[in-house]
């Protein structure tokens, strides 16, 4: 189990700081604030640079409840049934149980800011193929 000291005023992660997580599917995801770096609980926020032509596996969430922040690039985002064009300043919230996938349908990466709550926990992450549960 990891140690944080026990914070009793602000925490600041810079993003030039946070360890970069690379994925099977192309995608660098670095985690800013959640329980890897943080005693943080209720909460997490994470960025994800999504490059041209790549796409998050279907998945979903048993306990999180999500939201994507699309900064930069434009993509296809799926949310259950409902699928939509989405692109920079768009937010989409993805509730709990819902199967969600988003492809970059653009020529440069999408970049993409990703809320939980509660924080993120790896053992919520359910693949919805057998070929991405790695």
């Amino acid at each position: 189990m990891k140690r944080f000291p026990i914070l009793l005023s602000m925490l600041i992660v810079n993003r030039r700081d946070s360890k970069v997580i690379h994925t099977p599917h192309r995608s660098e995801i670095r985690p800013l604030m959640d329980r890897t770096t943080s005693l943080i609980n209720q909460c997490s926020l994470a960025e994800e640079l999504l490059p041209p032509g790549a796409t998050v596996p279907p998945h979903h969430h048993e306990v999180l409840e999500e939201v994507y922040y699309i900064l930069e690039g434009n993509g296809l985002m799926t949310v259950g049934e409902d699928q939509r064009e989405v692109g920079a300043g768009d937010a989409v919230y993805i509730p709990r149980q819902h199967r969600h996938t988003l492809t970059n349908t653009g020529s440069t990466p999408m970049r993409i800011l990703l809320v939980c709550g509660p924080a993120f926990f790896y053992e919520d992450h359910r693949f919805e193929s057998a070929e991405h549960q790695k």
